[in-house]
């Protein structure tokens, strides 16, 4: 293990503020210390006299999303407690993607009140020579095109249409699921849905057998409250999930559609109020609906494949 200042040249990044910039599609990225998007929180106009940061480096954010690492494939701009790292000699782009990895395993360590600033020059390495052979062996050509939509047509405005409220128990019949402790858990490859916001649900994978079958929605309602996920194949829901199963034809698209709706619903519960089944089935939430007023089931399916990364659904 070696410090990551002998594998990086570390620099501070330009911090620039955002509210300050002009937004502009196409135009240049500006990350962030978000965990999302590769750290890309916007894409702005060209800065006067101000060259972007060069593409093929790492960037690190020093403070709030302590350690969220991405590998920069175009040039962009960045906010304040952004670090950037340049190889000290040639890394594969797979080379570079494994740091990122293992810089962000040591998130552990930071939290709001210990950022990274004066440590992350510091953080222990794999030496290039330990990375596993598996990384070398990683075909990232298999993710080339992935952000583009399933269609080319532009997406028809969402506020042209004509919008009905549903309750839940009209589209679905919700089931709730079952607790399973660590310690009965047994090594599997069933996926565990959780009550957590990330990883689509899954928490673990189990030598259970499934007890919801797929094509469902699954919806935390306690915990991370409202987030909801297309689940595909089947799978065991902890006690803080309900599974929503559709009363109609389901797809990908559909689901992913009524996941962003339902997650809309989030403000409306806390920690002294949860989404539990019975206040689930008569939540409501409002769906496009046809001339004859029934859900319209083909626009948001077809809405969903002009969005970017539809073709990867």
């Amino acid at each position: 293990m070696i410090k990551l200042s002998d594998l990086f040249d570390v620099h501070y990044g330009v911090n620039l503020e955002l509210n300050r910039l002009t937004p502009m599609t196409n135009g240049i990225n500006f990350v962030s210390r978000t965990a999302k998007n590769n750290g890309i929180s916007a894409t702005v106009a060209p800065i006067e006299g101000l060259n972007p940061i060069p593409s093929g480096v790492l960037t690190v954010a020093g403070g709030g999303s302590v350690l969220e690492t991405f590998l920069q494939p175009e040039p962009f701009y960045s906010g304040r407690d952004l670090y950037y790292l340049v190889p000290k000699f040639e890394m594969s782009t797979v080379q570079k993607l494994y740091y990122c990895a293992c810089i962000r395993a040591n998130k552990y360590r930071y939290n709001y009140g210990r950022q990274a600033n004066r440590t992350l020059r510091d953080i222990m390495l794999p030496e290039i020579q330990d990375i596993p052979a598996w990384v070398k062996a990683t075909d990232i050509s298999l993710y080339e095109g992935a952000a583009r939509p399933c269609i080319t047509a532009m997406p028809a405005p969402l506020t042209a249409l004509d919008w009905k409220p549903f309750e839940l128990q009209q589209l679905f019949k919700i089931k709730k699921g079952k607790r399973l402790t660590k310690a009965d858990m047994l090594p599997g490859t069933t996926p565990y849905i959780g009550s957590t916001d990330s990883q689509n649900g899954i928490t673990a994978f189990v030598g259970q057998l499934a007890i919801h079958r797929g094509k469902t929605i699954s919806v935390a309602y306690n915990g991370s409250v409202a987030e909801a996920f297309y689940q595909t194949t089947n799978f065991w829901a902890t006690d803080d999930v309900n599974v929503l199963y559709p009363l109609f034809e389901i797809s990908p698209e559909i689901g992913l559609f009524l996941c962003a709706l339902i997650r809309f619903e989030k403000f409306r519960f806390n920690y002294g109020r949860k989404w539990h089944l019975e206040r689930m089935k008569t939540s409501v939430i409002r769906l496009p609906v046809t001339k004859a007023g029934k859900p319209d089931w083909k626009f948001m399916e077809g809405y969903i494949k002009t969005l970017p990364y539809s073709s990867s659904i």
